[in-house]
């Protein structure tokens, strides 16, 4: 297994996490990896380098950029003001799929929450992701709240 070095993304990073994004079977109807980038991916990119709370994550392998995930840290007042972990947008470039880079990420992500005193990680992951679902729950995961999204026009 390669053993990968993560980091906060740059914004020279940004293509090659949005090309991680549009390509697959959900990503590529609403992702667009065409340059330049679309100003709402720079945008975002500053509101999470800008938020202390907020992190937008690469796995390096060399020079090249493998995956990505987004990191929140949440606060909230239930479980006596317990802090959570949310892992979003999990991603590895497609010709390295298969050999172990997800879970060394996932697993840094884990242990990023555990430093920051978080008292649980969580994600979400869309329904027709079946091979995501067995993926983190080999990693521990559990199928434990249902999710609801309600979109704005």
């Amino acid at each position: 297994m390669t053993q990968l070095q993560f980091r906060e993304a740059v914004a020279a990073d940004l293509p090659a996490i949005v090309a991680m994004l549009a390509d697959d079977r959900l990503g590529a109807d609403r992702e667009d990896a065409s340059s330049p980038l679309a100003a709402g991916y720079i945008a975002a990119f500053e509101a999470i380098a800008g938020d202390a709370n907020q992190h937008l994550i690469v796995a390096v392998d060399g020079e090249q950029v493998v995956g990505t995930l987004q990191l929140s840290f949440l606060p909230g007042l239930s479980s006596k003001g317990a802090w959570r972990g949310q892992i979003e947008a999990v991603r590895i470039v497609a010709n390295r799929r298969g050999e172990g880079l997800g879970e060394q990420l996932i697993r840094w992500a884990i242990e990023a929450c555990r430093r920051r005193g978080c008292a649980t990680v969580q994600l979400t992951t869309d329904n027709r992701r079946a091979d995501a679902h067995r993926f983190y729950e080999r990693l521990g995961f559990k199928a434990s709240h249902r999710g609801y999204k309600y979109p704005l026009p």
